[in-house]
């Protein structure tokens, strides 16, 4: 390909939750990566309509903020956007001039399209030519575990993506699930009794550590 990227979805329509990630290998800023260099560790993979426009500086600005917190969680950051491998480089240069912020995580050069499509980041509500703001948490065995869209003229929020990622995680851990906007400390949500025996016997008695409010609704500290 011109552009040098390739990228396959496989047989999904689209990307899905829960199944494995469109696999991808594209240049970037940071050389050729592919879907398989992020294995073993968590990927957020974002896409924004431009370079060189106000909003999406803000966003990359607010990641690159938060890079250090990411990557201290074993999650890695990698941007993309339909614009040309050096547009991608010129930008960073200058938002670190004109901010004095360096953007270390990679970009996506994506200018046939390939990686968008395959993670339904072109919208044709919103354009057919640009990424809409568009986020994908991938976990380390390559499963596309949260997506979130943004539309063109409202920026996302790097806390709230944070936010979600340490639910994320603390979840698959304790093998729990979370409540809104649950953050460290918070208590959390433990499974719902698999059996009418089994919830009865929890309105009985309630389990050491758990608060039971009702049979289907119980919550325990970390």
């Amino acid at each position: 390909m011109t552009d040098q990227v390739q990228a396959a979805a496989g047989s999904q329509v689209g990307p899905q939750l829960n199944k494995p990630a469109p696999a991808f290998k594209a240049v970037t800023t940071d050389g050729v990566k592919s879907l398989e260099d992020y294995k073993g560790k968590w990927l957020i993979l974002f896409s924004h309509p431009a370079d060189f426009t106000p909003v999406c500086t803000t966003e990359f600005i607010g990641f690159a903020n938060k890079q250090d917190e990411f990557n201290a969680m074993g999650v890695e950051l990698l941007g993309l956007s339909i614009d040309s491998h050096y547009s991608h480089i010129a930008w960073m240069l200058n938002i670190k001039e004109n901010w004095g912020v360096e953007i270390k995580f990679p970009i996506i050069a994506d200018l046939s399209m390939s990686v968008a499509n395959a993670y339904g980041m072109i919208q044709p509500g919103a354009s057919d030519t640009a990424a809409v703001r568009a986020t994908f948490i991938i976990d380390p065995n390559g499963i596309l575990r949260a997506m979130v869209y943004y539309p063109m003229n409202a920026g996302r929020s790097v806390d709230e993506i944070h936010r979600l990622v340490v639910a994320l995680q603390a979840a698959d851990e304790n093998k729990c699930a979370m409540p809104e906007n649950w953050k460290p400390g918070d208590p959390v949500i433990v499974p719902t009794p698999p059996t009418a025996a089994a919830a009865l016997a929890k309105l009985a008695e309630a389990p050491e550590g758990q608060n039971v409010v009702d049979w289907y609704f119980a919550t325990r500290q970390l």
